[in-house]
């Protein structure tokens, strides 16, 4: 049986000005509006795009992609 494993979001506080592109444009709507940065609110629903770390002006969001494993 193979597992799915969800992309890892990672957001770079000290890069991020809060501008929300991330938010508004997630096709998605994986990323929430904190109370200062975006958080990443439904990691499940991540299709792996890249499309936040694209337009994230100030390259504060990484998306490492999984790797499909084995269970037994």
């Amino acid at each position: 049986m193979i597992m799915k494993k969800f992309p890892k979001i990672t957001i770079n506080e000290q890069w991020c000005k809060s501008c929300e592109i991330c938010v508004e444009f997630c096709p998605k709507k994986v990323f929430d509006m904190g109370r200062f940065y975006p958080v990443v609110a439904r990691p499940e629903d991540c299709i792996d795009c890249k499309l936040c770390e694209k337009l994230c002006p100030d390259f504060a969001i990484t998306v490492t992609s999984p790797k499909e494993t084995k269970s037994k």
